[in-house]
């Protein structure tokens, strides 16, 4: 019979009875339950309640750490702010420093989260040009070398890209320019590096998809002409003459004096043609409307 069904059936002092009992047998002799209790003879135990530092204070110390260059311990400051004053101006204050002591940090995930959160709560205030900057910013500062992946290089891009959009009349606007241009840059020669594989390979449909990406997507960069170059070279293989032609003529038409029209037009000439371009050419219709050289930034 368990425990349980032998005490239901007992009443009285016989169910008293069995708790002594079992006080006795499990306690080895404890006088009353209220001996389990550690403070019952201690008075000398007071509660204790610790009241919050002023916002104001835990604000500064989180400022005079960033200034010491001790960014772990800022961004400990600064998200307290969120937890001690929800909803206040402090709180608002300590978000964006945190998103600002972590990318000062190189905590750039935890950079990219603290300012997305800004955006999310505070996306009309005067900082929050700066919340996407610092987004952006920790994307293009992971942006690694040409051989590796460049994910980080594209959402650099399309974060600095929706800066410019949302806040055209910011002071981090110009920056943002310059910045989309370097990362432009790297993600057209990473296109072009692939580009290369394949048209060594002889994948030239593979090699044509990379160059076109460069031209259609990335026309003011360094790498533009040698794309126009390797698209002339992938089509003649291809037998494909006419956007070889284009490509060629393009290519001269906005760089006269680069090597790779050279390379380009020596290339059709082999071949017994010469560069022609054809105003129906997805290749001229992309170059519509681009700045001509002497007006190209990067």
């Amino acid at each position: 019979m368990s425990f349980a069904k032998a005490y239901s059936g007992m009443k009285g002092a016989a169910a008293r009875a069995l708790i002594l009992g079992v006080c006795g047998l499990g306690l080895a002799g404890c006088e009353s339950l209220s001996s389990l209790n550690p403070f019952e003879k201690d008075t000398s135990y007071k509660p204790e309640i610790v009241s919050n530092a002023p916002a104001e204070e835990i604000y500064n110390d989180g400022l005079a750490r960033v200034q010491k260059g001790d960014f772990d311990g800022a961004v400990t400051k600064f998200s307290s702010l969120d937890k001690q004053y929800p909803y206040t101006d402090w709180a608002r204050k300590g978000l964006i420093m945190e998103a600002y002591a972590n990318y000062e940090g190189g905590f750039y995930d935890e950079a990219i989260t603290a300012s997305r959160r800004y955006l999310q709560s505070y996306p009309n205030t005067s900082d929050a040009a700066y919340a996407q900057y610092l987004l952006a910013s920790s994307y293009y500062d992971q942006i690694p070398d040409i051989t590796r992946d460049q994910e980080k290089s594209e959402r650099a891009v399309l974060a600095l890209q929706e800066l410019i959009q949302r806040y055209p009349n910011s002071e981090y606007v110009s920056d943002a320019r310059k910045k989309i241009q370097v990362a432009s840059d790297q993600l057209a020669g990473k296109e072009l590096e692939v580009g290369r594989f394949y048209l060594q390979k002889r994948n030239y449909a593979g090699a044509i998809n990379r160059f076109r990406n460069v031209v259609a997507r990335y026309q003011t960069t360094r790498h533009v002409e040698e794309a126009l170059q390797r698209l002339t070279e992938a089509y003649m293989a291809m037998g494909i003459v006419n956007e070889a032609q284009t490509a060629a003529a393009v290519l001269g038409h906005n760089f006269p004096d680069s090597p790779w029209y050279k390379d380009a037009h020596a290339l059709l000439t082999k071949g017994g043609v010469e560069p022609r371009e054809d105003s129906q050419s997805w290749i001229s219709k992309a170059f519509r409307g681009v700045p001509q050289v002497g007006q190209r930034t990067g």
